[in-house]
């Protein structure tokens, strides 16, 4: 490896992933960013390198972290099943079980499974969100309740990008009588010793490599998901990306966007983080979930060929993405590469993408649980050339021979 561009730990026999994160540097504009995997609960690749703060110059450390976006949907879905696993949280009943003020305008039968799949019928809010209101629970919460579904709920699903967060997170709140920040730190990152937040301490900043975002071109700007956003103000797409508050203006980058509890978009962490959540679920599920709750996070859910919101299909797990092969399928794919808009990994794993490209999983099948993070979002709305190519790094260095099936197989 080459000093300058990447340091850490690559066991023999994972070269492979070494490689494609240096050549992400050398060839695909890469500015900073980190990779972990582990294989059996042992960690084979733990890599960093490049650089922090553009501005600054400051280099990419063993701890540097940054904003993971969507890759924080996953830390808030183990959450919920957690508490599942405990019996403290039934999946299948209504919420208004335990949310009573959500259950009304046609929302009387969502049950928490459904907030897990997107299929809960609130991918967005339709009346301007104030621009504190993504750092104020009880206001997005609120919101949430007296909103009006977009679709009969469970009858098919749009990604809840932004209200994700406080839909599974206002149930894990209620269920377990902490916020979602607070259950995760105390029964998920500290247990496991992750750096790893939901509402990050003051005390860390300093170590938060800074959000690059991508500027899209207006010749770019073709796919379905973007078309929505110039065009259909009223549609789950453009609510979604747009009517976010203060979110939408920079909000990663800035300490109110960080120390909020945004269950959807604004966990900050590396690549050591991600893989670190994920390692006990490739290895039967350690102390967090019991097997058959573990069984039940990888199987999917629900899944459509015109996601309500992002306009691609998409195929979702309980509060995971499972493979989703766009390459052939998405608008995306032919004005980026085949890599964008899709994300494959093997038949039997769950985890979720973060805007821009990062990426956490687990594969029980492999025993691989996977992290990447990084500064530089690229186009589109699922992975990049490259996150993609460290992911197929990882599975051939198992053993696995190809994707052609839209899912990686030995």
């Amino acid at each position: 490896m080459t000093a300058a561009m990447a340091e850490g730990l690559c066991k023999p026999g994972f070269e492979r992933v070494a490689e494609a994160f240096e050549r992400n540097f050398a060839e695909h504009g890469e500015v900073g960013a980190s990779v972990c995997l582990t294989v059996g609960g042992e960690t084979v690749v733990d890599l960093w390198g490049g650089i922090a703060d553009r501005k600054a110059g400051t280099p990419w450390t063993r701890d540097t972290v940054s904003v993971v976006f969507s890759c924080t949907k996953g830390a808030t879905a183990l959450c919920a099943h957690v508490l599942a696993s405990r019996g403290a949280l039934d999946l299948e009943a209504p919420v208004a079980e335990l949310w009573p003020e959500f259950a009304q305008g046609g929302k009387e039968r969502v049950t928490t499974r459904m907030m897990l799949d997107h299929s809960a019928a609130v991918p967005a809010l339709r009346d301007k969100v104030k621009d504190s209101g993504p750092y104020e629970w009880d206001y997005m919460t609120g919101r949430l309740a007296a909103e009006a579904p977009f679709w009969e709920p469970g009858t098919r699903n749009g990604y809840h990008g932004f209200t994700f967060g406080w839909t599974v997170g206002e149930m894990v709140r209620r269920a377990s009588g902490r916020s979602l920040g607070t259950f995760f730190r105390e029964e998920i990152a500290a247990p496991l010793g992750l750096d790893f937040w939901i509402g990050l301490p003051e005390a860390i900043e300093p170590r938060v490599a800074p959000v690059i975002p991508y500027v899209y071109k207006a010749k770019e700007a073709k796919t379905p998901f973007m078309v929505d956003l110039s065009t259909r103000k009223d549609s789950p797409a453009a609510l979604f990306y747009f009517n976010v508050g203060a979110w939408h203006s920079g909000g990663a980058n800035s300490r109110a966007g960080r120390a909020a509890e945004i269950g959807a978009a604004n966990g900050v962490t590396h690549a050591r983080g991600l893989a670190g959540m994920y390692a006990p679920l490739a290895t039967g599920g350690g102390t967090l979930v019991d097997a058959a709750t573990l069984a039940r996070m990888g199987e999917v859910s629900m899944a459509t060929h015109d996601d309500a919101t992002l306009r691609i299909p998409t195929r979702f797990a309980p509060g995971f993405m499972k493979s989703m092969d766009n390459r052939r399928r998405s608008v995306g794919a032919t004005l980026f590469g085949p890599d964008v808009d899709s994300v494959i990994l093997g038949r039997a794993a769950f985890g979720h993408v973060g805007a821009g490209g990062s990426l956490g999983f687990a594969d029980p099948a492999a025993g691989l649980s996977f992290g990447y993070t990084m500064n530089r979002m690229g186009p589109g709305l699922l992975m990049n050339e490259r996150g993609q190519s460290l992911v197929d790094a990882a599975y051939r260095s198992l053993g696995y021979k190809d994707k052609d099936g839209g899912v990686w197989a030995r």
